[in-house]
């Protein structure tokens, strides 16, 4: 038999060039699997066309060429076909997490015990986003969906009102000139008299906007964001393997140089009521170890700076976990998911995370020490850790990028001691290249909070890494000299690179949406207080207030996330005592008591919301000279006693 003949095509795409062994007897419909191969994963293979020529009009769709062979069309060796194809259009602008992904450090941080980590513990984000990193989207103002604040923002003209200079304007009131025009929401001029470190970001997007795509120029519209990507690019148009096994100028990354992020995505944190933060600080109080809460509210406009946005904390949601001294252990929260379900039922969502940082500083007046400051740290390299990983789990969608989403409106706050010895509050955010350097491993926390250590392409068992690629780090600096100096970020570097400060405060005056907060907080069981049936008794004035005022004893997150666990109540019947509890309306009201889920829950508080009297124990009968009296007593006294 002789031998099958086997010859060479080439192909050529907008991704590359590439080539196929093929034997003239194969039918054209049987070189889409090699050809999808070749590119990129987002190809919709129905679309892809062959033709002789770029641009041919006799192009073929491929799915249409069934029975067809090659030698029947008369293809030679070494012959070129050009191929035409598109892109999947992404779902929406959303991405979602994967309910395996711990809202906890990477466990890198336990080398600052000292003990090595094996190469198969390390945990890379791998977070759904919209489309693939690499991806570009070919309209995203089309198939982004932004939040409506973002809508809201982009419609705003942001000029800054000056008025009518007496000195320098010759015009009459009518008129304008250079000196009483408006400006810019990015002027710098305005930025310094107003002492505002970074630009939001809406200003920021004007800003870069105006310099990429010029409408006197009337050339094509181009998204003015791009994420930065520090991570070898997939399906590399050269045609070699798949890194590690190859790797070229294209699909490498470039080096990284770090400076201060001119802008930040959030510019303040406004805490809708002090009781938020009192409340997080007694349990350091009453155990003297740290503790952390999610915050969950909303993002609003921020007028005192231009285009901005702020965070509205509503509530502070406690999850599990193992306090300390020192710091504090996630444990897994297994009902994350239902607690996002009630603040969404409550227009909130999670805008950030807080935790305490405290140590008394033992002069019996209330003083604490403070720990962070200009001469030190502001959040360690650590917390940073920490904070890039939530903002990267909890990406920004936008249609003015070309990957459809861009940074994150993620916030992290801290209480800590400052300067006179009392407790304040501090907002952060890891900057957006931060957050890319964490996704791609190429750092991790160090044992001084004050510096960021690079990582090695070595695993610590000194073999070569299959899924690190480490780019050349540097950052620049102002020397003794006072002249700006690049410096070679390995082995570490500082963390001011890697952070942007934000404002925050309360509002004069207090529009919270709950205007309660006596029921007991979750997950606090390590110092005596839990959420029972007769807290929720309590809260609702079972057999005492009037029906109406226990509606609205309802509006208390922490009694909500109680009431949907129980699932006594619908959804229809959760949606309406939601509605109740954040708009305080009586007619709602009404409507719920009058519901049967609402009755059921009242006729079961009745019955179980007070606690029966425990049985006394066999042995206290036998007891002598009054000595179980005493041990009650005991226990009694014991059960209040602070553990500070």
């Amino acid at each position: 038999m002789a031998p099958v003949k086997k010859m060479l095509l080439r192909f050529e795409g907008k991704d590359g060039q590439f080539r196929l062994e093929v034997s003239p007897s194969d039918q054209l419909t049987s070189l889409l699997s090699p050809i999808l191969d070749k590119l990129p994963k987002s190809v919709d293979s129905t679309t892809i066309t062959l033709s002789n020529r770029p641009f041919g009009s006799d192009a073929r769709k491929l799915s249409a060429l069934e029975g067809i062979t090659i030698e029947r069309v008369g293809l030679k060796h070494g012959e070129k076909i050009f191929l035409s194809y598109s892109d999947q259009a992404p779902l929406n602008g959303h991405g979602s997490v994967p309910k395996s992904i711990p809202t906890q450090p990477h466990n890198s941080s336990n080398r600052l015990n000292g003990l090595p980590i094996l190469p198969s513990e390390d945990v890379i984000i791998t977070e759904a986003p919209v489309t693939s990193p690499t991806t570009i989207i070919k309209n995203p103002w089309e198939v982004i969906q932004q939040s409506p604040l973002d809508d809201r923002l982009d419609k705003l003209d942001g000029k800054i009102p000056r008025p009518r200079d007496q000195k320098m304007c010759r015009h009459g009131p009518k008129g304008m000139c250079d000196y009483c025009m408006p400006l810019e929401p990015y002027a710098p001029e305005y930025l310094a008299e107003k002492k505002i470190k970074h630009l939001s970001f809406h200003s920021y997007l004007r800003k870069i906007n105006s310099a990429t795509n010029k409408p006197e120029l009337k050339s094509s519209y181009m998204p003015p964001l791009s994420e930065p990507y520090y991570r070898v690019k997939r399906d590399c148009p050269s045609g070699h393997p798949q890194w590690p096994e190859g790797i070229c100028t294209k699909c490498q990354p470039s080096a990284i140089t770090l400076q201060a992020q001119p802008f930040r995505m959030v510019d303040h944190v406004e805490f809708s009521s002090p009781a938020l933060i009192n409340s997080l600080l007694d349990f350091w109080r009453k155990s003297g170890s740290q503790r952390l809460g999610f915050l969950y509210g909303r993002y609003a406009e921020y007028t005192e700076v231009p285009l901005g946005v702020k965070a509205v904390v509503e509530a502070i949601y406690e999850p599990p976990q193992m306090d300390d001294a020192d710091g504090v252990t996630l444990h897994e929260w297994e009902n994350e998911s239902a607690v996002d379900e009630v603040a969404r039922l409550c227009g909130m969502q999670k805008v950030g995370v807080i935790f305490t940082d405290l140590l008394d500083a033992g002069a019996s007046d209330g003083s604490v020490v403070c720990k962070r400051h200009i001469d030190s740290y502001f959040l360690s390299s650590l917390e940073i850790a920490f904070s890039a990983r939530l903002q990267a789990q909890n990406p920004k969608p936008t249609k003015w990028s070309d990957t459809g989403r861009f940074g994150s409106n993620f916030v992290t706050c801290v209480l800590s001691g400052d300067e006179d010895g009392g407790i304040a509050i501090s907002a952060f955010q890891a900057s957006n290249s931060a957050v890319e350097m964490i996704r791609a491993d190429i750092v991790e926390p160090s044992a001084d909070p004050s510096v960021m250590l690079v990582r090695g392409e070595e695993e610590d068992d000194g073999s070569p890494s299959r899924t690190r690629y480490i780019p050349e780090v540097f950052y620049r600096r102002i020397n003794e000299y006072g002249a700006s100096v690049q410096e070679n970020a390995k082995p570490s570097f500082p963390v001011e690179y890697l952070l942007v400060t934000l404002t925050h405060g309360f509002p004069t005056e207090s529009t919270a949406v709950f205007n309660t907060s006596d029921f007991p907080i979750e997950n606090r069981e390590v110092i005596g207080e839990s959420q029972e049936f007769r807290s929720v008794a309590k809260q609702l004035g079972v057999g005492g207030k009037s029906p109406e005022k226990g509606v609205r004893s309802a509006s208390d997150f922490h009694l909500l996330c109680f009431l949907h666990a129980l699932g006594i109540l619908s959804k229809e019947e959760e949606a309406l005592l939601c509605r109740v509890a954040t708009t305080h309306d009586l007619a709602d009201g009404f409507q719920l008591l009058n519901t049967p889920g609402w009755a059921t829950l009242l006729a079961i508080l009745q019955e179980s919301g007070e606690r029966p009297p425990k049985r006394p124990s066999p042995l206290s009968y036998g007891a002598i000279d009054g000595s179980a009296a005493d041990d009650e007593q005991l226990a009694k006294r014991f059960k209040g006693a602070s553990l500070r």
